[in-house]
């Protein structure tokens, strides 16, 4: 904090006496860009930390998470000698025996890892991602002083237990344990790959087996360009059109069929093939996975999204959503209905479907409805999905796209739905219940029969509503008690008596001091409870 300029924020952190002399405020508070810079400079963990935030609408003010969004891990590669130590230990073979040539320039270089340009001794070009050597062990560091932190904040501050920042270092360390594991990510190409082999127009290189480890992925070479630096010339030789509709079309049918969707398509990690007729997808290190119920919903909000039924959108996220004791369900509505109403008058260059997700996430923030995670990584696809299809189509319209392929979806889903694996589960539950409803349904007509049938209802607890009762009617008795003293000590206070106090009718006086010290001592019980409660 204090190298990186924010000692503002260690002087008003409530763990010292004294704030410390040398961390001074600096003269601006830091902005967005100023802390996805820094976080960037701090290393992986903190760069995995920042796209993680990127995605928490109910917090992160909106500039911030789209600063964060956007953050790359370019840095210094590390040096060559550690590149083949790593991969002679790896793989189990010298580089020099295992491939014909390995370029030891990188072609990229990450927080985690660098990727070079290799041929194999079969002549096939492959890319090598090799991960940073130390990388776990300085994620380790980071991660328990992170989780220190979270943990401090979750026990003595309100928003941390509002937030629960502990629980989203657990899913930090979950994202970078399975980024770090090249393995997982191997599989889930394979995955990929097989369940996108419809998608003639979209490129997912294959892994090399024999030539991969947990830290070391070697894949197909693609040769292409990043979308975002293709010449103007090349761009009016592609099927912008075509390109962007099959990406776009395949997200859709990864999010809301597969269930496992790639959730860092960034401009960086769509490339153009050199013949200009595919587009591939890179780097399927960070996924996220979606359940056959919320993929219902989801494909529900798109469809009221596109088709702009303000409505119908607010009443599919809310009931996605946790309401907060200070959920505000007018506002969402209303704020939802605003928001879907504006995007049908933008034009075709303006519509934005992944903006508008967004946007319903922030405004569930705000008016106190939890949304689930689901929802904002779709948010965030979407948005990155909707740079690719501009970029490859100024015109490209994802609400048309979304009605267009909303009939192909449905079908999917129920192709999915009738599998054998779910026309199994079905018959086996079937024979289930046919097997046992005989023998239930006798017991059930045997308890009838027999007037032994009983329903038990799980109400308030009867002893607890009834001393509750008991203590109640013992203070309007007191109470009536007291108030018939003070009434008869003021009709005895007209009859003369030989026995005086203070100068009144003695008899009198004993029942008044007697019902003011009941009615003391009956306020005192009452404030005294009330208090505990």
């Amino acid at each position: 904090m204090i190298k990186y300029g924010h000692g503002d924020l260690v002087k008003a952190a409530p763990i010292v006496d004294d704030p410390l002399e040398f961390a001074p405020a600096p003269p601006v508070p830091p902005g967005a860009r100023e802390l996805a810079k820094d976080l960037e400079q701090m290393g992986p963990t903190f760069i995995k930390l920042g796209q993680l935030l990127s995605t928490r609408s109910d917090f992160v003010p909106p500039a911030y998470m789209e600063a964060l969004s956007m953050l790359q891990d370019n840095i210094q590669p590390f040096p060559y000698e550690k590149v083949e130590a790593i991969v002679n230990v790896e793989i189990g073979a010298r580089i020099s025996k295992a491939f014909q040539s390995f370029d030891p320039v990188p072609m990229a270089a990450a927080s985690l890892g660098q990727v070079h340009y290799a041929v194999l001794r079969s002549g096939q070009e492959v890319a090598v991602k090799v991960q940073r050597p130390d990388v776990r062990e300085l994620v380790a560091t980071d991660l328990a002083a992170i989780s220190e932190i979270a943990e401090f904040l979750d026990r003595h501050t309100d928003t941390g237990r509002r937030f629960e920042f502990t629980k989203m270092v657990g899913e930090l360390r979950k994202a970078l344990l399975r980024e770090l594991d090249y393995r997982q990510e191997a599989q889930t190409m394979k995955l990929m790959r097989e369940k996108l082999s419809d998608f003639t127009r979209l490129v997912i290189p294959a892994p090399i087996d024999d030539y991969s480890s947990g830290r070391v992925l070697t894949m197909e070479y693609v040769d292409g360009t990043k979308i975002t630096k293709l010449h103007p010339i090349v761009r009016m030789e592609v099927d912008g059109r075509a390109l962007a509709e099959e990406v776009f079309r395949s997200y859709l049918h990864q999010i809301l069929i597969v269930g496992v969707f790639h959730a860092d398509p960034h401009p960086g990690n769509v490339f153009l093939t050199a013949d200009n007729s595919k587009v591939a997808l890179l780097d399927f290190g960070m996924i996220a996975r979606v359940g056959p119920q919320m993929q219902d919903q989801l494909l529900k909000l798109l469809l009221a999204i596109s088709d702009g039924q303000s409505d119908r959108a607010a009443a599919v996220a809310q009931a996605m959503g946790t309401e907060k004791d200070h959920f505000d369900e007018a506002a969402f509505r209303r704020d939802i209905a605003e928001i879907v109403s504006q995007q049908q008058g933008a034009t075709v260059e303006n519509l934005e479907v992944g903006k508008i997700v967004m946007h319903v996430t922030q405004v569930a923030a705000r008016t106190g409805l939890s949304v689930p995670e689901e929802l904002t990584m779709l948010g965030k696809t979407l948005l990155n999905l909707d740079l690719v299809g501009r970029t490859l189509d100024p015109t490209f319209d994802p609400n048309e796209s979304i009605r267009r392929n909303s009939a192909e979806l449905m079908r999917a889903k129920t192709l999915k739905s009738l599998s054998l694996g779910n026309l199994l589960n079905s018959v086996l539950d079937a024979k289930e219940l046919i097997e046992k409803l005989p023998g239930r349904l006798n017991q059930f007509l045997e308890v009838v029969a027999n007037n032994k049938l009983k329903i038990h209802l799980d109400t308030i607890d009867e002893k607890v509503v009834m001393t509750g009762l008991q203590k109640v009617a013992n203070r309007i008795t007191l109470g009536l008690i007291l108030a018939s003293l003070i009434v008869g000590a003021s009709m005895l206070m007209r009859v003369e008596t030989s026995f005086r106090l203070f100068g009144y009718p003695g008899f009198a006086m004993l029942l008044f001091l007697l019902a003011t010290g009941g009615g003391i001592s009956l306020a005192w019980q009452i404030m005294r409870s009330d208090m505990r409660s």
